[in-house]
């Protein structure tokens, strides 16, 4: 009952003229059924005019849908995926055979290929077609009406489909007709069926440009729907017995579809899909599939006959401006605040940003102006990019069967790069059937698969637990090792970054604010955030005579003296910050009075964060004993102190 109760129910006012719009549009179809001749309805739909009527209208139909196919297709793709003057246009083009009266669309048909149209005359003498009065202009009449159905369609599936999944497969050395045919139209698969059945559903139905262009011929150009116009000036019963059967078509396509038209997802409710495994470390190898040789399942990858050494060189300009020089072997971590043109930086050397431009010669060729999938420059975007249609073997196989290695061949290469990646056991899985870990590393064997000379890896082990995440680590740590290329990798894991990079290049607002050994920057960051990221506190500011003048307001004690007016970036670790329930005396230079507002667990040691009115936010770290002695919690007054010597400087 109280379900009832809660049901909401819709104003009158709203339900009535809806009920009454579905009564409005249920009479005629009611109409047919209570009017067709049931009895007779074999013989109606036998008779030879029909049939011979039925037979031209699928000839006509399926025609009209191959050349829908064959020209809206590329047409979809060209709206939806590339932007030049005049679209808008072109899309109205596109829509205007939907509003035209059809009718209207034959007199501009007759008017454009007729014989004393603007092309008739010339395809006649040239090619000797002649499209009105002729089954050919029944078809192109159809097109005409039918072909924006799937134009539209086709072009919302592809706008909802994310560039990431295309770019990937670029970077993977897949030629755009490659990618459009093994990546695109497979993921836009149901929108493409839809607007198929669309198309030719009205093409099938198609009468005033039909007529008005083509002419009502038997057997040449009258199709069903001219067919029905004529029974109903003799046989009424007869038409309404053939209106029953495209009736009824029409309603068989429109419930094969199930409201996919209207870009409404499909019930998958009915759909089991296997639960994804929790994280696990590597497997034990699977057992060796009968076309397999002994010692490949597991076994190290074999080397690239293509192997060797390609040094960096990149002279980056745009919104990031830089130049990257690096030996074979050097790993870089790529580290910035968001916005700061990381991501950026690994497009522009993928050559897939007009925000910015990089001239770049991977070891002796210069790859500056090849398209992506020749510059053999792999990525591994943040979210994978797996191909949801191909299983995670498939997907690792991909960059090899693009550089048209052998199909045997690159399967057991990829099926040996997830073994190393521990998801051997996962090769037959699809991307739905994986964890969000599984299939970061499913993305990474692929990439790694795809025999790069720039490995490019935007945050690849985001997705991992620590557990996974160590393991994983490990694993690329040695695949680097002997790696003939030079790999950036984008993180905001300072573990990663040290343990992973030769280098770390901190980047803010486009622009190198330092590159340096991982150490180096440990010690000096020269940006607040990668001491943040590194858990330091730091603070900017101006040195003058007594200290430093911090940015955000107060005053630091230093140690170390600086030219007065020198701008630096003052660095207190966690661990030398005391805190005191009282004013604490002694020596201590720097004391502030603050406001306990976080405290946080950091392996066996608290982090507490303070606010002062007198200084920026302070992070101390101390022991879970110390804080209980000092009874610290949430809001807690305290003073905070920090010697002048464990203050350093680093000069911006």
């Amino acid at each position: 009952m109280s379900r009832l109760r809660n049901r909401t129910r819709p104003p009158v006012a709203l339900a009535l003229p809806a009920l009454l719009a579905v009564a409005f549009l249920l009479m005629p179809l009611i109409g047919i059924l209570a009017r067709t001749p049931w009895g007779e309805l074999g013989e109606h739909l036998g008779s030879p005019g029909v049939v011979e009527a039925l037979k031209l209208s699928l000839l006509v139909s399926l025609w009209a849908l191959g050349l829908s196919l064959v020209l809206g297709v590329p047409l979809a793709w060209l709206l939806a995926r590339v932007e030049f003057k005049g679209k808008a246009l072109v899309r109205s083009l596109v829509l205007l055979p939907m509003v035209l009266p059809p009718t209207v669309g034959g007199v501009a048909l007759l008017l454009g290929f007729g014989r004393r149209g603007l092309l008739g005359p010339w395809l006649e003498d040239s090619f000797g077609i002649t499209l009105p009065f002729h089954t050919s202009g029944a078809v192109v009449a159809a097109t005409f009406v039918a072909m924006p159905f799937l134009v539209i369609s086709l072009e919302g599936a592809l706008g909802g489909l994310k560039h990431s999944y295309e770019e990937t497969a670029a970077s993977l050395g897949a030629s755009p007709v490659r990618v459009f045919f093994t990546v695109t139209l497979p993921m836009v698969a149901p929108g493409l069926v839809a607007g198929a059945a669309l198309t030719w559903a009205r093409a099938l139905g198609e009468f005033g440009a039909t007529i008005t262009f083509a002419g009502n011929l038997p057997g040449t150009t009258q199709t069903l729907p001219l067919q029905v116009y004529l029974l109903l000036q003799d046989q009424p019963e007869a038409a309404t017995s053939v209106s029953l059967l495209l009736l009824a078509i029409a309603m068989a396509v429109l419930i094969a579809l199930r409201g996919r038209w209207t870009g409404t997802p499909a019930d998958r409710g009915a759909v089991t899909t296997p639960q994804p495994a929790p994280e696990e470390g590597p497997a034990p190898a699977p057992a060796l599939e009968p076309d397999e040789e002994p010692g490949a399942a597991g076994a190290a990858p074999p080397q690239s006959a293509d192997s060797g050494h390609w040094p960096l060189h990149a002279t980056v300009t745009g919104f990031n401006r830089l130049t990257l020089e690096a030996e074979p072997g050097t790993t870089i971590a790529v580290v910035g605040e968001n916005g700061a043109g990381k991501t950026t930086l690994l497009r522009a050397l993928l050559g897939l940003t007009p925000r910015a431009h990089a001239d770049l010669r991977l070891g002796d060729a210069d790859v500056t102006a090849l398209p992506p999938h020749k510059r053999q420059v792999a990525w591994v975007p943040q979210d994978g990019a797996l191909f949801p249609h191909l299983s995670a073997l498939a997907n690792t196989a991909y960059g090899l069967r693009a550089r048209r290695v052998p199909r045997a061949d690159a399967r057991r290469e990829a099926q040996a790069w997830l073994d190393r990646l521990g998801v051997g056991h996962l090769a037959q899985r699809r991307p739905s059937q994986l964890s969000g870990g599984q299939a970061q590393r499913v993305a990474l064997a692929r990439a790694l698969a795809a025999r790069p000379r720039l490995l490019l890896l935007d945050e690849p082990l985001a997705a991992l637990d620590q557990t996974t995440r160590a393991h994983v680590r490990h694993t690329l740590r040695t695949h680097l090792a002997g790696f003939g290329g030079v790999c950036l990798l984008v993180t905001h894991d300072p573990v990663e970054a040290v343990s992973l990079a030769d280098r770390v290049l901190v980047l803010a607002d486009g622009r190198a604010l330092q590159d340096a050994p991982p150490a180096e920057v440990s010690r000096h960051p020269r940006s607040p955030w990668v001491a943040r990221m590194l858990g330091r506190n730091a603070w900017p500011g101006i040195a003058s005579t007594d200290g430093l003048a911090l940015a955000a307001g107060g005053r630091l004690v230093v140690a170390e003296a600086l030219p007065e007016g020198a701008q630096a970036l003052a660095i207190i670790a966690p661990e030398a910050v005391s805190v005191h329930r009282d004013r604490p005396g002694g020596s201590p230079r720097n004391v502030w009075r603050g406001t306990v507002r976080e405290i946080t667990a950091v392996g066996s040691r608290l982090r507490v964060l303070i606010a002062s009115p007198e200084a920026p936010d302070l992070v101390a770290e101390i022991t879970p004993d110390a804080a209980a002695e000092l009874g610290l919690a949430d809001g807690s007054e305290v003073w905070t102190s920090v010697k002048a010597t464990e203050v350093t400087l680093v000069r911006l």
